[in-house]
């Protein structure tokens, strides 16, 4: 869907107005972490996507782990085939020219990531190729577990910001 004529892209005038459960499912659908989500919702209106971007930030630095993790449940691994999720499959759209030798070595590291630390390799996946996202499995294979928790965030929050953008512009495919 485009945005609608007189409206931009950035006004969260639609999202403001929505009942407290209806704000909560729109950003489930963002992010799968419930805490998050509701955490958000709470502080309609926003009046601007900046004032959105923030109030997201700021309620994914405060979650818990069990909150990440549930947020982590949400997303998909990098380079599986059967991604179903809309925002999921448009974000890895750089995996669809991947070759079956980059595919079998993301589907590698993805489970040494897991070995490692125990949940899901996760990127903003948005604009980068097959390739670039397996050299940054490979780099981040690197971290501590504390500074890779960290990384989850900061991937995390530019994942939510797309798609609380994506949101915002009234487009769910």
């Amino acid at each position: 869907m485009s945005t609608p004529p007189g409206r931009s892209p950035q006004d969260t005038a639609a999202f403001d107005a929505l009942a407290g459960a209806d704000a909560v499912r729109a950003l489930l659908a963002v992010c799968s972490s419930r805490a998050w989500a509701e955490q958000v919702g709470a502080r309609r209106p926003y009046g601007s996507a900046e004032a959105l971007h923030a109030a997201a930030d700021e309620a994914l630095a405060v979650l818990t782990e069990a909150d990440m993790d549930a947020a982590l449940a949400g997303h998909p691994r990098i380079g599986e085939r059967n991604v179903t999720a809309a925002a999921s499959r448009r974000e890895q759209a750089g995996m669809a020219a991947a070759s079956d030798e980059t595919r079998a070595a993301l589907a590698e590291g993805n489970a040494r990531y897991e070995q490692r630390f125990g949940h899901a390799y996760l990127v903003c996946a948005a604009g980068r190729s097959a390739d670039e996202l397996l050299a940054v499995l490979r780099e981040r294979l690197g971290n501590t577990p504390d500074e890779e928790r960290r990384r989850l965030r900061v991937e995390l929050a530019a994942i939510n910001r797309l798609r609380l953008t994506r949101m915002l512009e009234g487009s769910s495919s």
